[in-house]
């Protein structure tokens, strides 16, 4: 009986734009490299800051759609599993791969849209109207 569980739950951003290839047969293909971070105190005491870099492959009409949205430094979250291929090298040698085939991807933030400070007045001068206008009632949301 095989139980097990293979999952994985990232957030980070992507260190490059994503990549978009197509398979022989037709079926899109999106690579992306992801960095997550950590902070820790070493033994000193003093604050250090790891990176771990991950493959994030998505297959099919999602690949295609997030490829024309994703960009060096989105901010996302992924749920996938791990698969890792193996192939020999040119020069004989066994190499491995360790990929994470991505189910669901989560749009978290965008790096290019981020502004620190923004004045609300700017929605104003646009035609918006001012936050204060909004109906304080929920009832109307769907969820």
């Amino acid at each position: 009986m095989s139980d097990g569980l293979n999952s994985v739950h990232l957030i980070g951003n992507l260190g490059n734009d994503p990549e978009l290839r197509m398979t022989h047969g037709g079926q899109a293909v999106l690579t992306i490299r992801l960095a997550t971070s950590e902070s820790y105190l070493d033994r000193d005491r003093n604050r250090q800051e790891r990176t771990e870099w991950h493959t994030v492959v998505l297959w099919g009409k999602r690949a295609e759609g997030l490829a024309k949205i994703l960009h060096k430094g989105s901010k996302i979250g992924v749920h996938g599993s791990l698969r890792t291929n193996s192939w020999e090298g040119t020069d004989g040698a066994k190499r491995y791969r360790t990929e994470i085939q991505a189910r669901q991807v989560i749009l978290c933030g965008d790096a290019r849209r981020a502004t620190p400070s923004r004045d609300p007045a700017d929605d104003y001068d646009r035609g918006a109207p001012p936050a204060s206008s909004y109906p304080d009632d929920d009832d109307d949301i769907p969820f």
